[in-house]
Protein backbone atom coordinates (compact mmCIF):
# COMPACT_ATOMS: atom_id res chain seq x y z
CA UNK A 1 0.00 0.00 0.00
CA UNK A 2 1.63 3.11 -1.06
CA UNK A 3 2.04 6.71 1.18
CA UNK A 4 -1.49 8.31 1.21
CA UNK A 5 -2.99 5.79 -0.90
CA UNK A 6 -6.21 8.09 -1.43
CA UNK A 7 -4.21 10.53 -3.40
CA UNK A 8 -2.50 7.75 -5.54
CA UNK A 9 -6.08 6.46 -6.66
CA UNK A 10 -7.88 8.40 -9.21
CA UNK A 11 -11.40 7.86 -10.41
CA UNK A 12 -11.65 6.28 -13.50
CA UNK A 13 -13.12 7.45 -16.88
CA UNK A 14 -16.49 7.61 -16.08
CA UNK A 15 -16.84 8.10 -12.22
CA UNK A 16 -17.07 11.80 -11.75
CA UNK A 17 -21.06 11.47 -11.27
CA UNK A 18 -21.76 10.83 -7.59
CA UNK A 19 -24.85 8.33 -7.13
CA UNK A 20 -27.84 9.39 -4.77
CA UNK A 21 -25.49 12.09 -3.57
CA UNK A 22 -27.87 12.88 -0.71
CA UNK A 23 -28.33 9.75 1.07
CA UNK A 24 -26.76 9.65 4.88
CA UNK A 25 -24.00 6.97 4.86
CA UNK A 26 -22.16 5.38 8.11
CA UNK A 27 -18.60 3.65 6.56
CA UNK A 28 -18.90 0.44 9.18
CA UNK A 29 -15.35 -0.86 8.84
CA UNK A 30 -12.19 1.59 7.79
CA UNK A 31 -8.95 1.99 9.53
CA UNK A 32 -6.34 4.72 10.37
CA UNK A 33 -3.30 3.90 10.61
CA UNK A 34 0.63 5.37 10.26
CA UNK A 35 2.91 2.18 9.32
CA UNK A 36 6.19 2.02 7.74
CA UNK A 37 5.24 1.06 4.28
CA UNK A 38 1.68 2.41 4.19
CA UNK A 39 -0.22 6.21 6.05
CA UNK A 40 -3.85 6.43 6.47
CA UNK A 41 -4.63 8.88 8.41
CA UNK A 42 -7.44 11.11 9.59
CA UNK A 43 -6.64 14.27 6.92
CA UNK A 44 -6.52 11.08 4.62
CA UNK A 45 -10.02 9.35 5.03
CA UNK A 46 -11.46 12.89 5.32
CA UNK A 47 -10.39 13.59 1.79
CA UNK A 48 -12.65 10.37 0.93
CA UNK A 49 -15.44 10.80 2.88
CA UNK A 50 -15.73 14.68 0.87
CA UNK A 51 -15.01 13.01 -2.30
CA UNK A 52 -19.26 13.55 -3.27
CA UNK A 53 -21.10 10.75 -0.96
CA UNK A 54 -22.69 12.00 2.16
CA UNK A 55 -20.61 10.04 4.98
CA UNK A 56 -22.38 11.45 7.90
CA UNK A 57 -20.40 9.01 10.27
CA UNK A 58 -18.05 5.82 10.77
CA UNK A 59 -16.80 3.15 12.24
CA UNK A 60 -12.98 2.78 13.50
CA UNK A 61 -11.89 -0.51 13.68
CA UNK A 62 -8.69 -1.88 15.20
CA UNK A 63 -5.88 -2.86 13.32
CA UNK A 64 -2.48 -2.99 15.18
CA UNK A 65 -1.48 0.70 15.11
CA UNK A 66 -0.59 3.35 17.81
CA UNK A 67 -0.19 1.07 20.30
CA UNK A 68 1.66 2.25 23.43
CA UNK A 69 5.75 1.46 23.56
CA UNK A 70 5.76 0.58 27.27
CA UNK A 71 4.04 -0.35 30.07
CA UNK A 72 1.65 -3.63 30.49
CA UNK A 73 0.80 -5.79 27.29
CA UNK A 74 -2.43 -6.31 27.59
CA UNK A 75 -3.12 -2.67 27.76
CA UNK A 76 -0.80 -1.38 25.10
CA UNK A 77 -3.54 -1.69 22.26
CA UNK A 78 -5.48 1.11 24.74
CA UNK A 79 -3.23 3.27 22.48
CA UNK A 80 -4.89 3.12 19.39
CA UNK A 81 -8.21 3.40 20.67
CA UNK A 82 -7.16 6.98 22.44
CA UNK A 83 -5.32 7.72 19.23
CA UNK A 84 -9.16 7.05 17.61
CA UNK A 85 -10.45 8.87 19.98
CA UNK A 86 -8.68 11.87 19.52
CA UNK A 87 -9.38 11.81 15.83
CA UNK A 88 -12.96 11.62 16.56
CA UNK A 89 -12.71 14.86 18.81
CA UNK A 90 -11.03 16.51 15.80
CA UNK A 91 -13.26 15.27 12.94
CA UNK A 92 -16.43 16.47 15.09
CA UNK A 93 -14.97 19.49 15.14
CA UNK A 94 -14.07 20.38 11.46
CA UNK A 95 -17.85 19.63 9.78
CA UNK A 96 -20.30 16.95 9.12
CA UNK A 97 -18.49 13.67 9.07
CA UNK A 98 -18.60 12.22 12.47
CA UNK A 99 -15.52 10.15 11.82
CA UNK A 100 -14.89 7.33 15.02
CA UNK A 101 -18.33 7.87 15.74
CA UNK A 102 -18.08 4.27 17.24
CA UNK A 103 -14.63 2.88 17.79
CA UNK A 104 -13.66 -0.97 17.97
CA UNK A 105 -10.90 -1.78 19.83
CA UNK A 106 -8.22 -5.06 20.53
CA UNK A 107 -8.35 -6.77 23.41
CA UNK A 108 -6.24 -9.70 23.59
CA UNK A 109 -9.36 -12.51 24.72
CA UNK A 110 -7.45 -15.58 25.44
CA UNK A 111 -5.09 -13.75 27.77
CA UNK A 112 -6.29 -14.38 31.85
CA UNK A 113 -10.17 -12.91 32.41
CA UNK A 114 -8.98 -9.89 35.11
CA UNK A 115 -6.54 -8.70 31.97
CA UNK A 116 -9.49 -8.81 30.04
CA UNK A 117 -11.56 -6.76 32.48
CA UNK A 118 -8.73 -4.53 33.41
CA UNK A 119 -7.74 -3.82 29.40
CA UNK A 120 -11.83 -3.39 28.43
CA UNK A 121 -11.84 -0.37 31.02
CA UNK A 122 -8.46 1.22 30.04
CA UNK A 123 -10.49 1.23 26.70
CA UNK A 124 -13.84 2.53 28.02
CA UNK A 125 -12.28 5.67 29.82
CA UNK A 126 -9.73 6.29 26.68
CA UNK A 127 -12.37 6.19 23.87
CA UNK A 128 -14.56 9.27 25.38
CA UNK A 129 -17.50 7.90 24.97
CA UNK A 130 -17.17 6.20 21.48
CA UNK A 131 -15.57 2.40 22.82
CA UNK A 132 -18.36 -0.20 21.56
CA UNK A 133 -16.69 -3.18 21.68
CA UNK A 134 -13.32 -4.53 20.37
CA UNK A 135 -12.04 -7.43 17.26
CA UNK A 136 -9.99 -10.34 17.98
CA UNK A 137 -9.29 -11.90 14.57
CA UNK A 138 -9.42 -15.43 14.33
CA UNK A 139 -8.05 -15.74 10.80
CA UNK A 140 -6.21 -18.89 9.98
CA UNK A 141 -5.43 -20.81 7.07
CA UNK A 142 -2.52 -23.51 5.97
CA UNK A 143 -2.36 -21.72 2.48
CA UNK A 144 0.71 -18.56 3.26
CA UNK A 145 -1.00 -16.98 0.26
CA UNK A 146 -4.19 -16.76 2.08
CA UNK A 147 -2.89 -15.12 4.82
CA UNK A 148 -0.45 -12.97 3.49
CA UNK A 149 2.39 -13.46 5.69
CA UNK A 150 2.38 -15.60 9.16
CA UNK A 151 -0.27 -16.47 10.57
CA UNK A 152 -2.36 -13.71 12.47
CA UNK A 153 -4.45 -16.07 14.87
CA UNK A 154 -3.68 -19.69 16.05
CA UNK A 155 -5.74 -22.47 14.65
CA UNK A 156 -8.82 -23.02 16.65
CA UNK A 157 -8.95 -19.54 18.41
CA UNK A 158 -12.35 -18.89 19.03
CA UNK A 159 -12.53 -22.48 20.30
CA UNK A 160 -10.56 -22.55 23.18
CA UNK A 161 -11.52 -22.24 26.68
CA UNK A 162 -8.82 -19.29 27.57
CA UNK A 163 -10.49 -17.05 24.45
CA UNK A 164 -13.99 -17.97 25.51
CA UNK A 165 -13.83 -16.98 28.87
CA UNK A 166 -12.42 -13.90 27.80
CA UNK A 167 -15.29 -13.62 25.70
CA UNK A 168 -17.99 -13.96 28.70
CA UNK A 169 -16.18 -11.19 29.84
CA UNK A 170 -17.20 -8.80 27.04
CA UNK A 171 -20.26 -10.36 26.80
CA UNK A 172 -21.27 -9.31 30.28
CA UNK A 173 -20.94 -5.83 29.20
CA UNK A 174 -23.16 -5.99 26.61
CA UNK A 175 -20.22 -4.39 24.26
CA UNK A 176 -19.90 -5.60 20.62
CA UNK A 177 -17.53 -8.38 19.04
CA UNK A 178 -16.23 -8.15 15.48
CA UNK A 179 -15.39 -11.25 14.17
CA UNK A 180 -13.32 -11.99 11.17
CA UNK A 181 -12.89 -15.79 9.99
CA UNK A 182 -12.23 -17.28 7.03
CA UNK A 183 -14.69 -18.53 4.46
CA UNK A 184 -13.62 -22.59 5.46
CA UNK A 185 -13.97 -21.50 9.74
CA UNK A 186 -17.74 -20.52 8.77
CA UNK A 187 -18.14 -23.43 11.38
CA UNK A 188 -16.22 -21.77 14.20
CA UNK A 189 -18.27 -18.89 14.30
CA UNK A 190 -21.58 -20.64 14.10
CA UNK A 191 -19.94 -22.69 17.29
CA UNK A 192 -19.19 -19.34 18.94
CA UNK A 193 -22.62 -17.87 18.38
CA UNK A 194 -24.33 -20.79 19.75
CA UNK A 195 -22.09 -20.70 22.37
CA UNK A 196 -23.21 -16.91 23.09
CA UNK A 197 -26.74 -16.28 22.11
CA UNK A 198 -26.79 -12.86 23.50
CA UNK A 199 -24.17 -11.51 22.55
CA UNK A 200 -23.75 -8.79 19.64
CA UNK A 201 -21.94 -10.25 16.84
CA UNK A 202 -20.55 -8.10 13.57
CA UNK A 203 -19.01 -10.47 11.05
CA UNK A 204 -16.34 -8.58 8.48
CA UNK A 205 -15.62 -8.61 5.49
CA UNK A 206 -18.72 -10.56 3.85
CA UNK A 207 -18.44 -13.48 5.61
CA UNK A 208 -14.41 -13.80 4.13
CA UNK A 209 -14.71 -15.23 0.92
CA UNK A 210 -11.21 -16.80 -0.87
CA UNK A 211 -10.32 -16.95 -4.13
CA UNK A 212 -6.35 -17.51 -4.09
CA UNK A 213 -3.72 -20.06 -3.47
CA UNK A 214 -5.56 -23.74 -2.93
CA UNK A 215 -9.05 -21.85 -3.82
CA UNK A 216 -8.32 -20.41 -7.03
CA UNK A 217 -10.17 -21.39 -10.26
CA UNK A 218 -12.92 -23.27 -7.94
CA UNK A 219 -15.33 -20.37 -8.16
CA UNK A 220 -18.51 -22.24 -8.54
CA UNK A 221 -17.91 -24.29 -5.63
CA UNK A 222 -16.10 -22.02 -3.54
CA UNK A 223 -19.61 -19.84 -3.67
CA UNK A 224 -21.47 -22.96 -3.05
CA UNK A 225 -19.55 -23.76 0.30
CA UNK A 226 -19.68 -19.82 0.92
CA UNK A 227 -23.31 -19.76 0.50
CA UNK A 228 -23.77 -22.96 2.58
CA UNK A 229 -22.13 -21.54 5.64
CA UNK A 230 -23.63 -17.69 5.27
CA UNK A 231 -27.07 -19.32 5.26
CA UNK A 232 -26.57 -21.48 8.57
CA UNK A 233 -24.90 -18.26 10.46
CA UNK A 234 -27.95 -16.31 8.89
CA UNK A 235 -29.97 -18.29 11.56
CA UNK A 236 -28.53 -16.66 14.43
CA UNK A 237 -30.20 -13.48 15.19
CA UNK A 238 -27.73 -11.74 17.55
CA UNK A 239 -25.00 -11.73 13.91
CA UNK A 240 -25.10 -8.68 11.72
CA UNK A 241 -23.22 -8.56 8.79
CA UNK A 242 -20.88 -6.42 6.99
CA UNK A 243 -20.33 -6.09 3.42
CA UNK A 244 -17.55 -5.15 1.45
CA UNK A 245 -13.84 -6.12 2.16
CA UNK A 246 -13.78 -8.01 -0.90
CA UNK A 247 -11.22 -5.41 -2.41
CA UNK A 248 -8.62 -7.67 -0.96
CA UNK A 249 -6.06 -10.01 -3.04
CA UNK A 250 -7.42 -13.12 -0.97
CA UNK A 251 -10.93 -12.59 -2.17
CA UNK A 252 -9.08 -13.56 -5.42
CA UNK A 253 -10.91 -10.99 -8.22
CA UNK A 254 -8.74 -10.05 -11.24
CA UNK A 255 -8.95 -6.21 -10.32
CA UNK A 256 -7.23 -5.81 -7.07
CA UNK A 257 -4.02 -4.20 -7.96
CA UNK A 258 -4.49 -3.64 -11.48
CA UNK A 259 -3.09 -0.52 -12.63
CA UNK A 260 -6.24 1.00 -14.11
CA UNK A 261 -8.35 1.14 -11.11
CA UNK A 262 -11.70 -0.48 -11.46
CA UNK A 263 -14.93 1.27 -12.32
CA UNK A 264 -18.11 1.05 -10.26
CA UNK A 265 -19.95 -0.95 -12.91
CA UNK A 266 -16.95 -3.35 -12.86
CA UNK A 267 -17.13 -4.08 -9.25
CA UNK A 268 -20.85 -4.25 -8.84
CA UNK A 269 -21.10 -6.49 -11.81
CA UNK A 270 -18.15 -8.64 -10.19
CA UNK A 271 -19.32 -8.20 -6.32
CA UNK A 272 -23.48 -8.30 -6.86
CA UNK A 273 -23.98 -12.15 -6.83
CA UNK A 274 -22.05 -12.49 -3.18
CA UNK A 275 -23.45 -9.03 -1.64
CA UNK A 276 -26.95 -9.99 -3.13
CA UNK A 277 -27.03 -12.93 -1.46
CA UNK A 278 -25.62 -11.64 2.21
CA UNK A 279 -28.46 -9.38 1.85
CA UNK A 280 -30.94 -12.22 0.95
CA UNK A 281 -29.83 -14.54 3.91
CA UNK A 282 -29.35 -11.62 6.53
CA UNK A 283 -31.94 -8.92 5.56
CA UNK A 284 -31.28 -5.44 5.07
CA UNK A 285 -31.62 -4.96 8.87
CA UNK A 286 -28.69 -6.97 9.70
CA UNK A 287 -26.98 -6.04 6.56
CA UNK A 288 -24.14 -2.86 6.79
CA UNK A 289 -21.48 -1.65 3.53
CA UNK A 290 -18.43 -1.29 4.96
CA UNK A 291 -15.56 0.63 2.74
CA UNK A 292 -12.75 -1.26 4.61
CA UNK A 293 -10.79 1.53 3.62
CA UNK A 294 -7.52 1.59 3.14
CA UNK A 295 -7.18 -2.20 2.47
CA UNK A 296 -10.00 -2.25 -0.35
CA UNK A 297 -8.38 1.30 -2.03
CA UNK A 298 -6.00 -1.76 -3.93
CA UNK A 299 -9.11 -2.16 -6.11
CA UNK A 300 -10.68 1.03 -6.85
CA UNK A 301 -11.07 4.99 -5.11
CA UNK A 302 -13.33 5.52 -2.21
CA UNK A 303 -16.25 6.95 -4.16
CA UNK A 304 -16.45 4.17 -6.92
CA UNK A 305 -16.43 1.90 -3.97
CA UNK A 306 -19.84 3.20 -2.61
CA UNK A 307 -21.05 4.12 -6.40
CA UNK A 308 -20.82 0.35 -6.82
CA UNK A 309 -22.82 -0.90 -3.51
CA UNK A 310 -25.20 1.72 -4.51
CA UNK A 311 -25.91 0.16 -7.96
CA UNK A 312 -26.20 -3.46 -6.08
CA UNK A 313 -28.46 -1.77 -3.96
CA UNK A 314 -30.34 0.47 -7.08
CA UNK A 315 -33.43 -2.25 -6.61
CA UNK A 316 -33.98 -2.11 -2.77
CA UNK A 317 -36.80 -0.34 -1.33
CA UNK A 318 -36.00 2.98 0.66
CA UNK A 319 -36.23 1.62 3.86
CA UNK A 320 -33.68 -1.08 2.90
CA UNK A 321 -31.33 1.23 1.34
CA UNK A 322 -31.36 3.27 4.75
CA UNK A 323 -30.63 0.04 6.72
CA UNK A 324 -28.15 -1.07 4.38
CA UNK A 325 -26.11 2.37 3.83
CA UNK A 326 -26.97 3.82 7.68
CA UNK A 327 -29.11 2.50 10.33
CA UNK A 328 -28.05 -0.84 10.50
CA UNK A 329 -24.71 0.37 11.58
CA UNK A 330 -26.10 2.73 13.57
CA UNK A 331 -28.34 0.44 15.53
CA UNK A 332 -25.11 -2.28 16.19
CA UNK A 333 -22.63 0.65 17.45
CA UNK A 334 -25.24 3.07 19.01
CA UNK A 335 -24.74 6.04 16.84
CA UNK A 336 -27.30 8.30 17.28
CA UNK A 337 -25.84 11.03 15.16
CA UNK A 338 -27.08 11.19 11.49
Amino acid sequence: MPQHANNTLQRPAGEDIVLDPDRPICDAHHHLWNRPDSRYLLPDFLADAKSGHNIVSSVFVEWRSHYRETGPIHLRPVGETAFAAEAAQLSASLGDTHTCAAIISHVDLAAHETNVAEALDAHEEAGQGHFRGIRHVGTWDASEIVRGGPHIAPRGLYASTAFRNGLGVLARRNLVFDAWVFQPQHEELIDLATAFPDLSIVYNHTGGLLGVGPYAGRTDEMFASWKSGMKRLAEFSNIRIKLGGLGMARSGFAFYGRKERATSKEVAETWRPYIETAIELFGADRSMFESNFPVDAATCSYATLWNAFKRIAHAASPDEKSWLFHDTAAQAYSISLR
